[in-house]
């Protein structure tokens, strides 16, 4: 399949270049009117149909739009006094991917609205009035609108060393010009793409929501398909999460509802995925000085969101249930303490191997001890097979006594091992979502939280994309080796098709594991060379002899015992599919006839019998 697309790719028909001059043309006409509409003066409204349209907030729809910044070092913030809302935020630690400016978002991208209903029944949005800026000190700014009599008063406040701006919202004196029903926020955000990988940066890119009653759901993130969730019940927060970064308000009282929405558009080489989100403000709070909220523009780090509100900690993606749980309390844990003594986030990755890679040594050499148990029963593995070459249940009978009576328990392999994949899974989910490793080097990656392209495919191939991954190539051959030391330690184990299958799969994650994160592809190559390691050293002290003679011992111990547990009903059960077996080959259905047909003969009172002497005893005819 792999040789047929390669020469499809390679052969293909490639597109006439007229026509592509032709799209191209197109498009940058269509940008330059767009460019030219952009640039064009706005039209001034006409009073009266302001009057009839906003009818006593007329007033303030007139003006020229001015922008005001708040900032400090971590983030600034810019504020456009028409509408008076936040147009743009911009982190000063992170650079994109590319090395440019990192806007969470910008006046092009995204657009957050406030409207209301008045009592005559007028449709008031703030992006259509105008405000007036006035500075409060140097972390805060205030915007007025007077308007009907009263004034829309919004206030923000930005700390130093803070990515939260404080938000109030007042309306002073318009108890009688407002209608009695929640006001709208809405959240309108066009993502743009920040990181190496444009289908992983997208996938990463949700909605959050946490409700009051402690209820947390996020939108499906790798949703290429519209996707929605409308909230009838109090709601604390609402979070765009860009992968990460996160553009999130939380409210000090409550939100009463919402919609929260995302769409994709595969065709858009501009944004890579729209969210929005649309939340319901208590009337009365904006009335009562009681409509306090937070935005959260900043990096999606744990340790800092934990401390933002409550739950605001799940917009970092470590997986659910048990694989968070590590993930949270042991993994991450373990890393930022070695991130206080080491400054390669390689050199840390490859000490989290070892510090885990010794606690569950303990576990590993339950495995290992498995093995050589097998490696040894080997030859009379071997005999039973040449024994019964063709009753592929009599050789599992015949097997499994020989292991009860040497007091082996196959599974004892198996689930030490099983105990280790909760980790495992965990590297799995902490690796891409770690802010820790974003744009960190090490070795001949330049970013350890997406692939390192050491070779560019002039094509794209399904799952492996465009390129190749030098840290894959290298996991992908340890695990190749790792298999063919574990076969050659534990023969009986792999054998036939099995064995083929476990040098096919580590080829096959080749494919899925290239476009992955460098730090879980240099994490599992880090693994499988520790775990080779622990399998030689191990090799070393344990004694084939040793182990036979303990094997041996078992052997006089168990002399009399009977299977009990699940080896007994698992040993009834194969009995009972082996007599099922013997009763379905050909020729058996003649023989049960023929034992018929001389029960019939020899028992009285069956058959015809039973008919002409109703009162004689029937006898059951066995088969």
């Amino acid at each position: 399949m792999a040789a047929l697309l390669l020469i499809y790719l390679q052969f293909a028909p490639k597109p006439e270049p007229a026509a592509v001059e032709l799209a191209k043309t197109t498009k940058s006409a269509t940008a330059g009117t767009d460019s030219a509409r952009t640039a064009a003066a706005p039209v001034a409204p006409d009073s009266a149909q302001l009057v009839k349209q906003l009818g006593s907030f007329a007033a303030a729809a007139q003006g020229t739009a001015q922008t005001t910044e708040l900032s400090n070092k971590l983030l600034t913030v810019t504020f456009s006094s028409k509408g008076g809302q936040p147009q743009a935020a911009r982190l000063h630690k992170y650079k994109t991917f590319w090395g440019k400016p990192l806007d969470i978002f910008d006046a092009k991208s995204a657009q957050m609205d406030l409207r209301f209903r008045t009592i005559s029944g007028q449709q008031i949005k703030l992006s259509e009035l105008y405000f007036r800026a006035e500075p409060q000190g140097s972390n805060a700014v205030r915007f007025v609108a007077e308007v009907a009599g009263g004034q829309i008063e919004q206030t923000y406040t930005l700390a130093p060393e803070s990515y939260e701006v404080g938000y109030q919202l007042r309306f002073n004196g318009l108890n009688q010009t407002l209608a009695q029903e929640p006001l709208t926020f809405t959240f309108v955000d066009n993502v743009r793409q920040t990181e190496q990988d444009r289908k992983l940066n997208r996938n990463h890119t949700a909605i959050n929501r946490y409700l009051v009653s402690g209820d947390h759901t996020v939108l499906f993130e790798a949703s290429e398909t519209p996707e929605e969730i409308k909230v009838e019940e109090p709601m604390k927060w609402a979070a765009h999460k860009h992968d990460f970064f996160i553009a999130g308000i939380i409210a000090d009282n409550e939100f009463t509802s919402g919609q929260l929405n995302s769409t994709v558009d595969l065709n858009d080489s501009t944004y890579i995925k729209t969210l929005s989100s649309t939340l319901k403000i208590p009337v009365t709070d904006v009335q009562q000085g009681k409509a306090n909220y937070r935005f959260f523009f900043g990096p999606n780090s744990l340790d800092l969101l934990k401390t933002v509100a409550p739950e605001f900690d799940r917009n970092v993606s470590l997986g659910w249930g048990l694989f968070r749980w590590v993930n949270r309390f042991v993994v991450l844990p373990v890393f930022h303490f070695l991130q206080q003594y080491i400054a390669s986030y390689g050199l840390i990755i490859f000490l989290l191997v070892i510090l885990i890679k010794l606690v569950t040594w303990p576990l590993t050499y339950k495995t290992y001890e498995s093995q050589a148990k097998m490696k040894v029963l080997k030859p009379e593995i071997d005999a039973i097979k040449e024994k019964y070459p063709d009753d592929q249940m009599k050789q599992q009978q015949e097997t499994m006594k020989l292991n009860q009576s040497m007091g082996v328990n196959p599974l004892s392999g198996c689930v030490p091992t099983l105990l280790t994949m909760p980790i495992l899974f965990a590297m799995f989910q902490f690796f891409p979502n770690a802010i820790e490793l974003r744009q960190e080097a090490f070795l001949w990656a330049p970013d350890l939280s997406t692939y390192d392209e050491f070779f560019k495919l002039p094509f794209a191939l399904p799952f492996m994309g465009s390129h190749i991954s030098l840290f894959t190539v290298l996991m992908t051959i340890s695990t190749l080796g790792m298999t063919y030391q574990t076969n050659q330690n534990n023969p009986s184990a792999m054998q036939g098709p099995m064995k083929f299958y476990s040098y096919l799969m580590p080829l096959i994650f080749f494919f899925v594991l290239n476009s992955f994160s460098a730090g879980l592809t240099w994490y599992y190559l880090v693994s499988n060379l520790v775990t080779m390691g622990q399998i030689a050293l191990t090799r070393t002290f344990i004694d084939d002899d040793k182990v036979r003679a303990k094997l041996e011992a078992n052997k006089v111990k168990n002399k009399d015992k009977k299977p009990s547990g699940f080896s007994a009903r698992l040993a009834d059960a194969m009995k009972a599919a082996q007599e099922r077996d013997a009763q379905a080959k050909p020729g058996s259905s003649k023989k049960m006839s023929s034992n018929n047909d001389a029960a019939d003969e020899a028992e009285p009172g069956t058959g015809a019998d039973d008919v002409t002497n109703p009162k004689k005893p029937r006898k059951t005819r066995r088969s």
